[in-house]
C-alpha cells in the first residue's frame, strides 16, 4: 500500500508512573529527515525516536514531540559537605575571636553558605525511561502511518486515473498516425497532379516519398515504451515499498517520451493528444512528490 509523506499522529499513556505524549507529523521530502524535541533531561531520547521512526518510516521531514510528567517524586537526597561547613564555622569563629565580636553561628545560618548542602537526585534508569516512551512512540507512528495510508489511497487513485487517460490518448495517436501517412499521400499526389496536368504520375516515386514520410513520422517505438512505462507505474502503485523515487524516474522517461512524439507529429490532431499527455505527466509529477 503507497503512502503518503502528510501525515500526523498523537498518543498520550500513563506507562511506570510517568504521563507520555508523543506527537508525530511530517510533510513531503526527498529523503528522511528527522528532529525532535524532548525535555533538556531526556536529551537521550532524541537519537532513539529517530532510529525507531525511521524503520517504520522511509522518506519524509518528520518533526517529532515529547513530553514527559513524572507522577512520583524520585528519590532525592541532601547532602552535607562537612569539610566545607567546617572550613565556615572556623572562619566566623575566627572573625569573632579576631575582632572581639560575637561568634555565635546556628545551624541554619551555617547551612545557607553556599554549596553547605547540595541535593542529589536519584540517576535516571534510561533503559526503562526509552521503553515507557517507545510504547506511546509507538501508538503515535501508528496513527500517523495510517494516515498516511489514507492520503496514500487517494493520490494512488488520481495517478491511476491520469495514467487512464494518457494510454486513452496514446491509443489515438496509433490509431492516427497510419492514416496521416494516406493523408499526405493524397495530399503530394494532388499536389503533383495540380503541377503536371494530365501527365502520369511516377507511382513508384510518390510511393518512396510516402514511406519516406511514413519513417519520419513514426512513432510506433515510443507508444510501446509509453504503454510500457504506464504499465509498469500501475505495478508500482500496488507495492508495499517505498515507491516515491522510482515514480519519479518512470515520470520522467514517460514525458522523454511523449516529448518525442510531439516532435515527430506532422498532424494537428495527433499534437492535441502530446500536449494532453504532458499536461497529464506534469499533474501526475505533483502527486508522486508526496508519494513515500
Amino acid at each position: 500500500m503507497i503512502k503518503s509523506m502528510t501525515g500526523y499522529g498523537r498518543a498520550e499513556e500513563t506507562v511506570d508512573s510517568m504521563n507520555i505524549v508523543v506527537e508525530i507529523k511530517s510533510v513531503n521530502h526527498r529523503y528522511f529527515e528527522f528532529s525532535a524535541k524532548v525535555p533538556r533531561v531526556y536529551g537521550f531520547l532524541e537519537e532513539k525516536l529517530k532510529t525507531f521512526t525511521n524503520s517504520l518510516v522511509s522518506r519524509g521531514k518528520i518533526e517529532c514531540y515529547v513530553s514527559i510528567e513524572c507522577l512520583e517524586d524520585s528519590e532525592t537526597q541532601i547532602v552535607v559537605n562537612k569539610a566545607l561547613a567546617e572550613g565556615y564555622f572556623n572562619a566566623v569563629k575566627t572573625l569573632a575571636e579576631d575582632y572581639s565580636i560575637d561568634g555565635t553561628i546556628s545551624a541554619m545560618t551555617l547551612s545557607r553558605y553556599p554549596d553547605v548542602l547540595s541535593v542529589h537526585k536519584a540517576a535516571d534508569d534510561e533503559e526503562k525511561i526509552w521503553n515507557a516512551v517507545k510504547v506511546v512512540a509507538k501508538d503515535a507512528i501508528d496513527k500517523f502511518i495510517n494516515m498516511r495510508q489514507v492520503e496514500g489511497e487517494k493520490l494512488k487513485a488520481d495517478v491511476l486515473s491520469r495514467a487512464d487517460y494518457i494510454i486513452e490518448c496514446v491509443e489515438f495517436v496509433e490509431e492516427r498516425s497510419p492514416q496521416t501517412v494516406k493523408e499526405y499521400n493524397e495530399k503530394l499526389k494532388a499536389r503533383i497532379q495540380e503541377l503536371i496536368g494530365d501527365a502520369a504520375v511516377d507511382e513508384q516515386r510518390l510511393l518512396n516519398e510516402a514511406a519516406i514520410y511514413a519513417d519520419k513520422i513514426a512513432v510506433a517505438e515510443e507508444t510501446v515504451r509509453l504503454r510500457s512505462h504506464i504499465s509498469q507505474l500501475r505495478t508500482f502503485l500496488e507495492a508495499d515499498e517505498a515507491i516515491g523515487r522510482k515514480l519519479d524516474f518512470l515520470v520522467q522517461e514517460i514525458n522523454r517520451e511523449a516529448n518525442t512524439i510531439g516532435s515527430k507529429a506532422q498532424d494537428v490532431e495527433i499534437a492535441k493528444r502530446v500536449i494532453s499527455i504532458k499536461a497529464e505527466v506534469e499533474k501526475i509529477r505533483e502527486q508522486i512528490q508526496n508519494i513515500e
